[in-house]
């Protein structure tokens, strides 16, 4: 190829360059920010007094409940509490009324011993009057605390209430009824404390 063709055939260079010879700008890829863009990190978002004025009663509403949680807990701790000491007060004193019924029953008690030792003849009366007075004090003071006797004579035998020690036969009580009772049962109103003990009848051999 001549030099004149090579003066001819335009550059690539020369193609992309305007004919006032400054060199030309590719066109910027970055395009306009929308218009509702998200404010940029650091920058310090406005507020405006009615908002101001919300989150501060929000925040006032929110002492006022935990102000209150903390005076619930409180209370429910001291409750706590309260209800423990009752609970321990009650079990340890249980038995205060019942032995508050029963100390007249030693004072009596002691005056019959008191007078058992210097006994004499006729004072045995006394001295017997004095016990039987003793014993129905003591029975009513446990009868009043819900003791109730189990009384088996001639009853027919009850496993729940009666324990059979021995059988006997009898012609006067039927068979299967308490022919004698040896131990007197208890009861604390519906609960068995102790069984009678007791020989229960059966028929006489033919």
């Amino acid at each position: 190829m001549s030099k004149k063709e090579n003066r001819a055939r335009p550059t690539a260079q020369a193609a992309t360059e305007p004919a006032n010879g400054e060199p030309a700008t590719a066109p910027s890829a970055a395009a306009d920010p929308p218009a509702h863009a998200e404010p940029e990190p650091g920058a310090v978002e406005e507020i405006s007094p009615a908002r101001i004025e919300e989150l501060k009663a929000r925040a006032a509403k929110a002492d006022e409940h935990w102000d209150r949680l903390l005076r619930v807990t409180a209370d429910l701790e001291n409750y706590k509490k309260r209800a423990a000491r009752e609970r321990q007060d009650a079990i340890k004193f249980a038995s205060e009324s019942l032995l508050a019924r029963l100390i007249p029953a030693l004072d009596n008690f002691d005056m019959a011993l008191a007078a058992a030792n210097n006994a004499e003849g006729s004072s045995m009366d006394s001295l017997k009057t004095g016990i039987t007075m003793v014993y129905n004090q003591l029975k009513a003071a446990l009868q009043e605390a819900g003791l109730e006797e189990i009384d088996a004579a001639n009853q027919l035998f009850d496993p729940k209430l009666h324990e059979a020690v021995s059988q006997q036969e009898s012609a006067e009580v039927p068979e299967g009824h308490v022919l004698q009772q040896l131990r007197k049962g208890y009861k604390l109103r519906d609960r068995l404390l102790r069984p009678a003990s007791v020989v229960v009848a059966r028929k006489p051999a033919a």
